[in-house]
């Protein structure tokens, strides 16, 4: 199983580049998908004490604060996948060293 999908992302350089950059675009929304619910899940588990009809103030503040965590965390890993893509010949370059 584990080589079929090394053959699949290595067979990715002779397909159409547009399917590539689609490709590219939909794993990572995924990825971030992946994220959204690994902060939903930590966050809930860190802020929710007891689930009731209401959050009390100290589970509204940890929420919101767990949020912006996740928000400028999002911000920062876009921004890095951004410089990634600009310098990916570089980036490449140096793993193979």
């Amino acid at each position: 199983m584990d080589s079929s999908s090394s053959s699949s992302a290595a067979g990715l350089g002779s397909v159409d580049p547009q399917l590539q950059h689609f490709i590219e675009v939909e794993t990572q929304k995924q990825r971030f998908q992946q994220l959204v619910h690994q902060m939903t899940e930590l966050c809930w588990e860190k802020c929710m004490d007891k689930p009731g009809p209401k959050l009390d103030s100290r589970a509204e503040a940890c929420f919101v604060n767990c949020v912006e965590r996740f928000i400028d965390t999002s911000q920062f890993i876009l921004n890095r996948l951004e410089q990634t893509q600009k310098t990916k010949p570089v980036f490449s370059e140096s793993l193979s060293d």
